[in-house]
């Protein structure tokens, strides 16, 4: 059970008992306030009757009241919106780490697919080199039996040693340097190609 408080106050020059479960100081502090009211009602209006008096002290002190819990209100819906508002940046501030964490994946793979295809490009540049060399071997080597059949041809229509080489092994020279030539060709075919991929993967590593 709650105790109750007895205070014996002066309000507006008469003394007064008020019984309450608030602590003394509470009390006195309630019963000043009311007794400066009157007074302060009483000044300005020039005297009035008591009861006058305490009923306009009543109504500036419940306008008071009033005036502190509509404050207390509006404090309160500005307290909800900025606690929404915070809430709302929260979610902006989570999302943006996600994405943030996102991109940095995407970036991540990104420059590992990057990787990849400079190894792919480097391998093919290798591989371009090589066939570089095969050709100029193979162009060198046709340009040899070119030559020699060349030679041989002209030394068979002047007659010269017309017995040691025969129309049939000039024939099988002949069918050789063909599918050397065929296989050169093969070869451009080929470094026409490597060449495509080679600047295909160096458009997709930059």
């Amino acid at each position: 059970m709650v105790e109750s408080n007895k205070v014996s106050v002066r309000i507006y020059g008469q003394e007064y008992t008020i019984s309450g479960v608030k602590s003394r100081d509470y009390i006195m502090k309630v019963a000043d306030r009311v007794d400066t009211m009157m007074k302060e009602i009483s000044e300005s209006m020039g005297g009035g009757s008591m009861s006058s008096l305490a009923v306009l002290a009543a109504v500036n002190i419940t306008d008071e009241m009033f005036s502190l819990q509509d404050a207390q209100a509006e404090k309160d819906v500005e307290k909800d919106q900025l606690n929404k508002d915070v809430a709302h940046y929260m979610q902006l501030w989570d999302e943006a780490k996600k994405n943030f964490l996102q991109y940095k994946e995407d970036a991540q793979a990104v420059a590992a697919q990057k990787d990849k295809l400079q190894e792919k490009l480097n391998q093919k540049a290798i591989e371009h080199d090589t066939l570089i060399k095969a050709a100029a071997e193979r162009e060198q080597r046709i340009e040899e039996l070119e030559n020699r059949v060349k030679s041989l041809t002209q030394r068979l229509k002047a007659g010269e040693e017309g017995r040691v080489v025969t129309s049939e092994q000039i024939r099988e020279l002949e069918d050789k340097y063909k599918e050397i030539e065929g296989s050169y060709f093969e070869l451009q075919m080929e470094n026409i190609q490597l060449k495509g991929d080679l600047e295909r993967y160096r458009k997709l590593s930059e």
